[in-house]
């Protein structure tokens, strides 16, 4: 399998971390919500089809990428970084 990274273009999987389900969202910190915990940490769905992750780059650049990953085929798409480096969108208004 082949994830494209952004910055460094296509590289195998090999180099790459799952790091989860890009659907999920934590409970807050402070909250004592034991059935929220313990669906967040022990409840996972296995759906057919389309899929949204997370990956990091691990053996490359190290960027968190959000990709769209099919769980029949395992063909990878749409890969996004998880949020931009700091200062970029300033950097991209500087060059228009």
């Amino acid at each position: 399998m082949l994830i494209t990274c952004p910055y460094c273009g296509p590289r195998d999987v090999s180099e790459f971390t799952y790091q989860g389900d890009g659907n999920r969202r934590r409970p807050e910190a402070a909250s004592q919500d034991l059935d929220a915990w313990n669906d967040y940490v022990y409840g996972r769905l296995n759906p057919a089809g389309d899929h949204n992750e997370i990956w990091q780059h691990s053996g490359g650049c190290r960027i968190h990428l959000r990709v769209v990953r099919n769980t029949l085929t395992h063909e990878m798409s749409s890969p996004v970084p998880v949020r931009e480096p700091a200062g970029a969108a300033a950097r991209k208004g500087a060059r228009s």
